[in-house]
């Protein structure tokens, strides 16, 4: 499991549940319950990890909970 935060949010123009992981530029993951959505996250968190490993790019630390949100 990440340590990275993840806000979960309804989006009624995707009609899905959107996964947004602040920390890493661009990545988020949808579905169609909370639950898919955070799962789909884990998976995407992992390959945004990989590609920028591949890449030579730097994988921030993990912060944890924000302050404010």
């Amino acid at each position: 499991m990440n340590k990275y935060e993840v806000i979960l949010y309804w989006s009624a123009e995707d009609e899905s549940y959107i996964a947004e992981v602040p920390e890493l530029a661009g990545c988020m993951a949808d579905g169609d319950t909370m639950a898919d959505a955070l799962k789909n996250a884990e998976r995407v968190i992992a390959e945004w990890i990989e590609v920028a490993k591949d890449l030579g790019r730097e994988i921030p630390e993990p912060k944890g909970r924000l302050k404010y949100a």
